[in-house]
């Protein structure tokens, strides 16, 4: 997920060097929780600290709060087992706001006054970008579960960020997953797109959807854009219409996404309409309506309803929980916290380097999202799933391997 129109970029080492003192001086705003309990700053050696620096309130909290729940079902899950080389997982968790500077504080806080191990960086790109010199400064491993905008883990002029990685696929992946989903199954031929001009998670989707769909002998016939925040989508909802598409591609996020799938259909817009994993939210069942958002689909990262065994058994230890069926966001937060504990088991230590290392080394791991491998860019390479909404509900439709 990348950031919002309101989470505006800053100068990842001015602010890190500008904000420290503030960060270590005032953290008040922002408490570590635990899941094990006690002090969140114990320095107890039987004790392995994961920070995770989440959205727990503001625009995207959503994203954020299912993080943090697969996250501790997953810690619940190791350390029930007897925990990370017989040492209990501490969870500390910072609420970032969902904003830029909130998230690097939050992970000052984590890195000089919680020392933590690693660190589960925010869910929408645009937070973690703000805290990878933070990582990368005090040789912390991040993991991000959401953040899918390419330059979360590669820098604008190519070079990596050492210590950042990430358990989600990338978002020119899920631009192409969706153009072959609309051209193979669907048959589309005419599309349009419409997506947020202020989000680069959103123009980098459709720039990828864009050039597959072509490639595929498509023809864009309507592309329109909207800002972040807007609430009346009609009048350029009319435009598109006019265009007659066999198919739209709306990347975006679901507090605008809803209203937009509700007012195509009450202008009468029938053809399917698509996106991506910011699509995945309850909420947007509720701005859409159960019934507007039918032969409406998305790529997402994987469905509770994929039959597969081991995904079926997160479903049911989650549902145990929390009384309800996990998310792709309550899964990537589980595979997160996996993801970590394998490469610390391998490093075979706590230290920032040698876990930095495994995690950059991983092949084949299997998690409930899918089985990866880490390329030199710090992704996973893994597949997609396609999911479908009917009468409100998400239905599994396919999956698609890299």
């Amino acid at each position: 997920m990348a950031e919002r129109k309101t989470l505006k970029r800053f100068a990842s080492v001015f602010l890190a060097s500008s904000l420290i003192v503030g960060a270590l001086a005032g953290c008040s705003s922002s408490e570590g929780t635990s899941t094990e309990g006690g002090s969140a700053s114990s320095d107890s050696s039987d004790v392995i600290k994961i920070g995770a620096n989440l959205e727990l309130s503001g625009a995207v909290a959503s994203y954020g709060s299912s993080i943090a729940n697969g996250a501790e079902l997953a810690v619940e899950e190791i350390n029930a087992a007897g925990g990370i080389d017989g040492k209990q997982i501490q969870l500390v968790k910072v609420d970032n706001k969902s904003e830029n500077a909130e998230a690097t504080n939050a992970a000052i806080k984590l890195a000089t006054k919680d020392k933590v191990t690693a660190m589960i960086a925010p869910a929408t790109s645009g937070n973690v970008i703000a805290t990878a010199q933070i990582a990368n400064q005090y040789k912390i491993p991040t993991v991000t579960a959401s953040g899918t905008a390419p330059n979360v883990t590669e820098n604008e002029d190519g070079t990596i960020n050492d210590f950042v990685f990430r358990t989600c696929f990338i978002d020119p992946f899920q631009g192409i997953v969706a153009a072959n989903f609309a051209t193979n199954e669907l048959g589309a031929k005419n599309v349009a797109i419409y997506a947020d001009n202020a989000s680069d998670y959103a123009k980098g989707l459709a720039a990828s959807f864009k050039e597959q769909i072509e490639a595929n002998g498509g023809k864009v016939v309507a592309e329109e854009a909207y800002v972040a925040d807007d609430t009346d989508f009609k009048s350029i909802l009319t435009r598109i219409k006019s265009a007659n598409p066999d198919f739209i591609f709306i990347p975006g996020y679901y507090e605008e996404v809803g209203l937009i799938v509700k007012q195509a259909r009450e202008l009468g817009i029938t053809a399917p309409l698509m996106g991506a994993d910011g699509w995945d939210s309850p909420t947007l069942v509720e701005l859409a309506g159960a019934e507007a958002l039918n032969n409406t689909f998305i790529t997402n990262h994987y469905s509770s309803q994929d039959p597969e065994e081991t995904i079926q058994g997160f479903v049911e230890a989650f549902k145990g929980e929390y009384n309800e069926a996990p998310n792709a966001f309550h899964a990537l937060g589980y595979d997160t916290v996996y993801y970590i504990k394998d490469a610390i088991e391998r490093a075979g230590s706590t230290d920032g380097e040698a876990i930095q290392k495994a995690l950059a080394e991983t092949k084949d791991l299997s998690l409930i999202t899918g089985t990866f491998s880490v390329d030199e860019k710090h992704n996973p390479v893994k597949s997609a799933t396609v999911l479908e909404y009917v009468d409100g509900n998400q239905e599994f439709k396919t999956k698609v391997n890299p």
